[in-house]
């Protein structure tokens, strides 16, 4: 059974920085395509950051040049790194795996984030 667990996050001042690690237990990590998502209040969940097998790397406008995906194939975990945040990184913050061969989908339960002064 995959199973998806976050971590990190929490409360920061605006200009801070906060890493986010997801650990997926199962086999399918190394073949499956990770991702970030979030859901902010009142709005819909939408797509952060990607990252394939390849460790390939794909962002949202928005996080561009302050937030970071990597992945470690070795551990089965992926990781944000989040820099230079604005409140309106304020959400929760859900991990993705995406077993493209079976298009098995698979969600971590969130973790919020809260960017404020």
């Amino acid at each position: 059974q995959v199973q998806l667990v976050e971590s990190g996050g929490g409360l920061v001042l605006p200009g801070g920085s906060l890493r986010l690690s997801c650990a997926l237990s199962g086999s399918i990590f190394s073949d499956s395509v990770m991702a970030w998502y979030r859901q902010a209040p009142g709005k819909q969940r939408e797509l952060v950051a990607t990252t394939t097998p390849s460790g390939s790397t794909n962002y949202a406008d928005s996080v561009k040049g302050r937030f970071t995906i990597s992945r470690d194939n070795a551990k089965n975990s992926v990781h944000l790194q989040m820099n230079n945040l604005k409140p309106e990184d304020t959400a929760v913050y859900f991990c993705n795996a995406h077993h493209v061969r079976t298009n098995f989908i698979a969600w971590g339960k969130g973790h919020p984030v809260t960017v404020s002064s």
